[in-house]
C-alpha cells in the first residue's frame, strides 16, 4: 500500500526517455531497450574497441556494449548514470550484457573484474564511480570477483569530457595511475572495465599499470563506444 502510495505521488520514469515505466519495466523502458544501438562486438574478436590498442597495449580482448551518439538515448544514460545518482542504470546494463560475455570470460579465464578509478576527492564529491554497479552485476553474472582496491588514482584531473583529444593521449604517459599488488595478484587475467570507450588514452594507462603486476593479462569491456 505504500510503495503504490509513493509510485502515485512519485512516479517511476525511464532513465532513457523520462516516460512512465509500465508494469514489468525497471529502470529503462522497452522502446528505449529496443532503439539502443548495440555493438555485438562479443561476435567478432578484432572489432573496433580491439582496434583501439593495436600497438598500445596487448589485450585478450576488447568489447562495449552499446554505441554512444551525441544526443542519443546513450548518451543520456550516461549522463544519468554519472552525474545523476542514477545507479541502477549499471545493474541493468550489466545484466543485459553479460550473457555476452559468458563465454569470452570463460575462454579467456579471466580471474577478476577491475574498474577505472576515480580519485578519492572526486569520489568523494560524487559520492560514487559511476561504473561499480555495472562491475558488482558482472561480478554476479558471470561468477567473477569484483576487486576495486588494486587499481588506484593518485593525480587529481579535469573529467575526461573537458579534456581535448590531446590532453587524452597525454594520459598514458603520466602517472596518474598506480597499483598495489600482493604475489597473489601474480598471473591473473584482469577484465578492466569503464562507462565509455572513446579515444582509449584512459584504459590504456590503466592497463599499463596492471601490467607491471607479473604475469598478469589484460581485458576490456564497457558500457559504450564512442566513434
Amino acid at each position: 500500500m505504500i510503495q503504490e502510495l509513493i509510485n502515485l505521488f512519485f512516479p517511476k520514469v525511464c532513465a532513457g526517455c523520462e516516460s512512465l515505466l509500465l508494469s514489468g519495466e525497471n529502470v529503462i523502458c522497452t522502446r528505449c531497450r529496443h532503439d539502443m544501438p548495440q555493438t555485438n562486438h562479443h561476435l567478432i574478436a578484432e572489432n573496433e574497441a580491439f582496434v583501439k590498442f593495436y600497438g598500445k597495449v596487448p589485450v585478450a580482448f576488447a568489447v562495449c556494449f552499446l554505441y554512444f551518439h551525441k544526443r542519443g538515448i546513450v548518451q543520456h544514460l550516461i549522463h544519468n548514470l554519472k552525474y545523476k545518482g542514477c545507479e541502477p542504470i549499471g545493474t541493468v546494463i550489466g545484466d543485459w550484457f553479460s550473457p555476452n560475455l559468458t563465454a569470452l570470460v570463460a575462454k579467456h579465464n579471466v580471474d577478476e573484474i577491475i574498474p577505472v578509478p576515480l580519485h578519492p576527492k572526486r569520489l568523494r564529491k560524487r559520492g560514487y564511480n559511476q561504473v561499480t554497479t555495472f562491475g558488482k552485476s558482472l561480478s554476479e553474472h558471470l561468477n567473477i570477483p569484483y576487486n576495486d582496491h588494486l587499481l588506484m588514482r593518485k593525480l587529481y584531473s579535469k573529467t575526461q569530457t573537458r579534456k581535448n583529444l590531446l590532453n587524452r593521449s597525454q594520459l598514458a604517459q603520466n602517472n596518474i595511475f598506480e597499483t598495489d599488488f600482493a604475489t597473489t595478484d601474480h598471473q591473473k587475467h584482469f577484465l578492466l572495465i569503464d562507462d565509455v570507450l572513446t579515444t582509449g588514452s584512459t584504459l590504456e594507462a590503466c592497463a599499463l599499470v596492471l601490467l607491471r603486476i607479473p604475469g598478469a593479462k589484460i581485458s576490456i569491456a564497457t558500457i559504450a563506444f564512442s566513434k
